[in-house]
């Protein structure tokens, strides 16, 4: 349990410092967390625990296909925070996300990869 909490921890603390950076340098911050942090963390995690190799593989070929039904939203939000104000903004986005998934979803069956 103490292992898990201290996952908990650094992980959250690794959040926070990328939302610090970002309300002093939007651009830092914007590298900072485009930048696979999470990713490879949980990559480090993972074979710590000792996680067989081949479900480490897994999981990052689903991090990358689920990487693309994401990319749309940054590319609207930016637009849509001017317009419509945060909240709605992020309604749109979530929901956009949601059908893009769905989308690539159907794409990927036919690739052999099963999302949803």
């Amino acid at each position: 349990m103490s292992y898990f909490i201290f996952k908990v921890l650094i992980t959250a603390f690794l959040i926070v410092i990328i939302s610090e950076i970002a309300k002093t340098n939007d651009r830092m911050g914007g590298l900072v967390a485009a930048l696979p942090i999470t990713t490879i963390m949980i990559l480090f995690w993972l074979y710590y625990e000792k996680t067989p190799t081949e479900k480490i593989s897994n999981h990052m070929s689903f991090t990358l296909i689920y990487v693309l039904p994401t990319l749309p939203m940054f590319l609207t939000f930016p637009y849509l925070i001017n317009k419509f104000g945060f909240y709605i903004s992020m309604i749109i986005s979530i929901v956009m996300t949601t059908i893009f998934i769905f989308i690539v979803d159907l794409v990927s069956k036919k690739f052999g990869y099963k999302l949803i």
